[in-house]
Parts: C-alpha cells; sequence; structure tokens
C-alpha cells in the first residue's frame, strides 16, 4: 500500500514538473503569432519574456522596473536572475490554477550564454526543456514586420534604432545558443518568412510529430 501511494505521488509529480518549448528567433520572426496558434491547437500556455518584463516595467513602485526599461530602449538583455524570477512566477501561476497546465511556450528566452547558464542553474531540475522552436527568418522581414507592428502596438522597441540594436544582440547572442541546442539535437526549424498560414503547417508537423502523430 504504501508502494503503491509513493508510486502514484511520483506520477503526480511528474506530471506537474513544467514541460517547456523555448521559442526562439529575431524580432518580428512571427515568434507571438504563431505561439497563439499552438496555444489554440495544442493546449500550451504561451509565456512571453519580453511581455513579462514589459509589464514588470510599468508597474508602479516595482523594484525592476526602473532597471527593466533602461534596458529595453537600449536594446540589452535584462539580467537573468529578474527574467528568469518573472518566468518561474508565471508557470507557478498557472499550475497553482490547475496542475494539469504544465506545457508551456516560453517565448524571446533563453536570449544569450547568461540566460542559459541561468535557467540551468535555478531550473534544470525544475523543468523540462522538450526542444527549441526556431523561426529562421531574414533580418530584411524581421524589421518590415516591426515596423507596421509599431503602428498600433505602442511599443517603444518597434523603432529603426532600436531594431538594429535588437538584431545586433540577437545575432551575437542569442543564434549562438540556438547553434548550441541544435549541436544536441534540440532544434526544429521553421521558416519564419513565409505567410502565417504557411508558416503554421509546418508549425504542426513538428507538434504533431512530438505527440507521435503521423502526418498524412
Amino acid at each position: 500500500m504504501v508502494i503503491s501511494y509513493l508510486g502514484s505521488l511520483v506520477q503526480k509529480l511528474l506530471r506537474m514538473k513544467p514541460k517547456v518549448v523555448f521559442v526562439l528567433g529575431g524580432p518580428g520572426a512571427g515568434k507571438g503569432t504563431q505561439c497563439t496558434n499552438i496555444v489554440k491547437k495544442y493546449g500550451y500556455t504561451h509565456i512571453s519574456a519580453g511581455d513579462l518584463l514589459r509589464a514588470e516595467r510599468n508597474k508602479e513602485g516595482t523594484q525592476y522596473g526602473e532597471l527593466i526599461d533602461i534596458h529595453i530602449k537600449e536594446g540589452k538583455i535584462v539580467p537573468v536572475e529578474i527574467t528568469i524570477n518573472l518566468l518561474k512566477r508565471a508557470m507557478d501561476d498557472t499550475m497553482a490554477k490547475d496542475a494539469a497546465k504544465n506545457k508551456f511556450l516560453i517565448d524571446g528566452f533563453p536570449r544569450n550564454t547568461d540566460n542559459l547558464e541561468g535557467w540551468n542553474k535555478f531550473m534544470d531540475n525544475d523543468a523540462d526543456v522538450k526542444f527549441v522552436l526556431f523561426f529562421d527568418c531574414n533580418n530584411e522581414t524581421c524589421v518590415e514586420r516591426c515596423l507596421e507592428r509599431g503602428k498600433g502596438s505602442g511599443r517603444t522597441d518597434d523603432n529603426v534604432s532600436s531594431l538594429q540594436k535588437r538584431i545586433q544582440t540577437y545575432l551575437q547572442s542569442t543564434k549562438p545558443i540556438i547553434d548550441l541546442y541544435a549541436k544536441e539535437g534540440k532544434v526544429r526549424r521553421v521558416d519564419g518568412a513565409k505567410s502565417v498560414d504557411e508558416v503554421f503547417v509546418e508549425v504542426q508537423k513538428i507538434f504533431d510529430a512530438e505527440n507521435g502523430i503521423e502526418n498524412v
């Protein structure tokens, strides 16, 4: 009876361990749009590292607000401790409401070696990274999309100056992380320059394969 109880407890704990897909790509590569589609079809919870940081920046009286604001405007990467704290809080809050909702798309993280080392240090034993979904998109298309988005988004970083800095940060800091995961066989690449519908066809093939569903 004790063994049976322990077995069921272990199974429960395993089910509750967050299953994570990192979603990476340059600014404007389509990460947010495709995450919305994935949430609808596959039941994941979408957590945008950038959205969490912007929300924290906009809160009154937050200890990290000013620091985050400076980093975002300069196109720099926010200190890893802050980002991981916000990500963990978001996952914990979601699973506290429903323990079965343990599948997460983490969008825009890890963005550099410091992010990755911080994740491995603080979260490696507490979350299971399934794979990296990489939206590969040329810089020209990314800039065009962000400038168009900036007309109505109100985002202070959707302008030419910030975009140039963000793209350089991506190429210098984030792309090497994608390459590192690729060597481990954990990267699933999608051509992000295609239309939204065309991209999602490829995304579905990836998730169906991960879930053991045959594609016709």
